[in-house]
């Protein structure tokens, strides 16, 4: 079977967005252009490391172009998404592995979230092996989403996914793990339940 590439070359929409309850929450990654849409899932801390990623990527874009590259220092307060996800949403696969790139030429961010992968490998130098081919673009390879967004919606998409993943549950004021609506023990109280 034939890899599925989910491609989205300057989409009309990028978001990261979340189905649930906080403490319930399942994140998403969501591509929307020309009448299609595209959800793919993921853990909170993939979508975290992606937005400080890119943030990260725009930075030393701006700082090797000495600024002439179209990357504002922040997102533009016109270019803010804050509605929710298209539905409904389903779900095209869960995410393993992501990737992140500049192209110079072109002057886009390029996004890729692949599929999760089971590897079975009997020693490291297996596992390694089977690794690298799941970085190659094989046409056999897992499904992946591929999106290319200009600078501006880079850090449209980065602000967003911070403030999706900051909205979760509040952080217990003396541990810092999230408060759960149930209560919460807390390891700093001797394990007695701490309430929101």
């Amino acid at each position: 079977m034939s890899r599925q590439v989910f491609l989205y070359d300057h989409p009309e929409r990028f978001v990261a967005g979340t189905v649930g309850l906080p403490g319930r929450r399942t994140f998403f990654l969501q591509a929307s252009a020309a009448g299609r849409t595209t959800s793919v899932a993921l853990e909170k801390a993939q979508v975290e490391a992606l937005a400080e990623r890119i943030d990260e990527l725009l930075d030393e874009v701006v700082r090797r172009t000495g600024g002439s590259a179209p990357v504002p220092a922040v997102a533009p307060a016109e270019t803010a998404d804050n509605a929710p996800l298209a539905t409904p949403v389903e779900e095209e696969f869960r995410v393993g592995t992501m990737a992140l790139a500049w192209d110079g030429e072109d002057e886009c961010v390029v996004v890729e979230a692949q599929a999760l992968v089971e590897i079975e490998a009997d020693s490291d130098e297996d596992l390694a092996e089977a690794e690298e081919r799941l970085l190659r673009d094989d046409e056999n390879g897992p499904p992946v989403l591929r999106v290319r967004i200009s600078g501006t919606m880079a850090r449209a998409f980065a602000k967003r996914a911070m403030e999706v993943v900051k909205a979760g549950r509040p952080p217990c004021p003396l541990c810092s793990l999230p408060l759960d609506p149930e209560g919460h023990v807390c390891p700093r109280q001797n394990g007695y339940r701490r309430g929101l």
